[in-house]
């Protein structure tokens, strides 16, 4: 009772915020017209322009927050970037791609927590984990599973020569400890080993890493990045069902591409989305031809209108 409370006053203060919001931009809109009709300026107008532009999207994105009622739109998403093949270059890759997401939480109030990550050999990352938490988390960032294409001057290769790297991306519900899967211990392996990487006391001293093994699916979790074995076991558990979960809502994407075509299901293993740094500048999202080439802003956590958009037009 007393979570559900603590939940149900979360949500009022997200509606309390939206108002909140709606009246500053009526304050603000208002007083640019006001400026306005005492004397023509261009800075004011061209203000008033940005100021609408912001206030269409905030509108739109609240508009597509409400449709996004699908039984674990309103989770928290647990996020595994995996490099390509390629070495270095996919390596570094995945780790820009990390830093983008983190940006991204940065922007639109997500915390973002580490639970898991493998450094590459010699820079970048083999993969990571994280866990994003915040209103509807998954609802927005289910727009983002897929695979991401990057295409640059290599500033690994001596000879400048352009590179195409790859990096694929899942994106799972984190389950509330209220949602039921079912899960066979007899299913499951699991292994304690030491964990790796610069941290505190227990790190490197004990072996309180988590590897589990789930044999019917194949699907393998770690976690080394919690203080004990205890910690990182219980999150090791939790990222199981996420992603068990997550095999039961792509099963069910599968059927509703089946019957609706292709405009909802992101496959795993396609490629969403491209990023051109060279011979010219560009983003653009493969399946609802959004574009940009504003490169620079989208690495730095501007995916909103990519997001917005894969929304307005899968729903």
């Amino acid at each position: 009772m007393v979570k559900q409370n603590g939940k149900d006053i979360k949500e009022l203060e997200q509606k309390l915020n939206v108002i909140k919001s709606l009246i500053d931009f009526e304050d603000d809109i208002s007083l640019m017209l006001e400026l306005l009709e005492l004397e023509e300026d261009l800075d004011t107008f061209s203000s008033l322009q940005q100021k609408l532009e912001e206030f269409s999207l905030f509108l739109e994105e609240k508009t597509i927050s409400t449709l996004l009622n699908d039984e674990y739109d309103g989770c928290n998403a647990i996020l595994t970037l995996h490099a390509g093949a390629g070495g270095t270059e996919a390596q570094d890759w995945a780790s820009m791609l990390f830093r983008m997401y983190s940006m991204y939480c940065e922007k639109n109030n997500f915390k973002l927590k580490i639970i898991d990550s493998l450094d590459g050999d010699e820079a970048g990352l083999k993969s990571i984990t994280f866990l994003v938490e915040g209103e509807k988390a998954y609802g927005y960032l289910k727009a983002e599973r897929g695979v991401h294409r990057l295409v640059r001057i290599s500033p690994f290769d001596s000879n400048k020569r352009r590179h195409t790297s790859f990096a694929s991306l899942e994106v799972m519900p984190e389950i509330d400890d209220n949602i039921e899967v079912e899960i066979n211990m007899e299913d499951i392996r699991v292994d304690t080993y030491r964990s790796s990487g610069a941290g505190g006391q227990h790190v490197n001293k004990t072996d309180s890493a988590i590897r589990l093994t789930h044999y019917p699916t194949g699907i393998v979790v770690t976690c080394q990045n919690e203080r004990s074995q205890i910690q990182n076991r219980e999150m090791a558990f939790k990222v199981l069902k996420s992603k068990l979960i997550a095999l039961k809502v792509e099963e069910r994407e599968k059927n509703l591409k089946e019957i609706k075509g292709d405009i909802k299901k992101i496959e795993w293993g396609s490629q969403i989305r491209s990023y051109v740094f060279c011979p010219y500048t560009m983003v653009k999202d493969h399946r609802t031809n959004f574009e940009t080439s504003d490169v620079e802003g989208v690495m730095n956590g501007n995916l909103k209108p990519f997001i917005l958009d894969y929304l307005k037009k899968s729903m």
